[in-house]
Formats: structure tokens, sequence, C-alpha cells
């Protein structure tokens, strides 16, 4: 990668992050109901397992019944939260990143690390069959989505701007992720 490119790729990332954003002042759904994000209660949600795996076919319309607004909008309407604002911002947590939606594992916490993009960042996932990339040119440049193997949530896009054993910089939306076993 030339260098020219290195530097339009750091300024597309800072610039449009990982794309659009919440509310005007940066508030999740959640919050406005008195909640974090963090704190979801998954009773509603008959898909959400930390133990199941088998790949899920649910209609847009029951997720949009079951799930918060925001993680609705990330996971199903492919929106980003504004960077700097997620739960996991800066902080090293003990368990398995999971996804927000079904509880798919998908990161270590060892594999996280801070890029200074505002957002959760990997080098790796715990498998490469726990997500899925898809090519996205959705803002005028080419870029990875990555979605969750087991239910199709959007949970961000990886670039290769990361740190070694791999190159790879996962960039999640928190809101995507919760902590587990």
């Amino acid at each position: 990668m030339t260098i020219l490119n290195s530097v339009a790729l750091v300024f597309s990332v800072l610039l449009f992050g990982c794309q659009s954003s919440t509310g005007q002042n940066g508030a999740s759904s959640a919050e406005h109901e008195g909640r974090s994000e963090q704190d979801m209660d998954h009773s509603k949600n008959p898909y959400y397992s930390t133990t199941e795996t088998k790949k899920l076919d649910v209609p847009l319309s029951e997720w949009k019944e079951i799930l918060p607004a925001e993680l609705f909008r990330v996971a199903f309407e492919q929106g980003t939260e504004r960077p700097f604002t997620g739960k996991f911002e800066g902080e090293h947590v003990e368990g398995v990143f999971r996804c927000a939606v079904c509880g798919n594992a998908l990161f270590s916490p060892d594999t996280k690390f801070e890029s200074g993009t505002g957002w959760p960042s990997f080098y790796e996932p715990m498998s490469k069959e726990l997500v899925i990339e898809h090519n996205d040119g959705s803002i005028g440049m080419m870029r990875a989505e990555v979605v969750c193997s087991r239910c199709d949530a959007h949970l961000g896009h990886v670039f290769e701007d990361g740190p070694q054993p791999t190159g790879l910089r996962y960039c999640i939306n928190a809101v995507s992720l919760n902590i587990g076993d």
C-alpha cells in the first residue's frame, strides 16, 4: 500500500468512521430509556443463546419487535454508532465478546487493542467461521463489512491497518457486542 493510499484510508476512517451516527447528541435509545446497552435484558429475545450455534433465519420484522431500537438500527440497517460513545471504549474486560443480537461468540479479549478510532477493535475473531465478510462500497470506497455468521447482524468493518500478528483491524460497533463466558 502506498503512503498516499495509507493517508487516504486513515483520513476516510476518521472522517466517515465506520459509517453513520446515532441521534444528534449521540445517546442511544437505551440511554433514553434509563439503561445502558451493556445491561440489555435478553429475556425478550428467544434467539439469544451462548450455547446454540445453529444458523438463524428470523424475519426483520421480528428482530425489530425483539431488539432495542439502536441495536436494530446498527445490526439490520447497517448503521454505525458515533465514535468514542460505546461501552467498551478504552477498557479491558474479561470474558468473550458476543453478538448482542444472538449471543454468538465472536472475539477474545486477548485480541482487543486500542486503535484510536473510537470503536472496539480486534485483530482477529475467535474463529474465521464466526464472522462473514462482504464487500461494501456504500460510502464511495471499498471496504469489508463484518456480519455475525449465526444471525447476519452487521457488526462493523475490517481494515488492513491493524497490528501483528494479522495486520487486520476489526472495527466493531460496541452496541453489537455483549460480554459473556
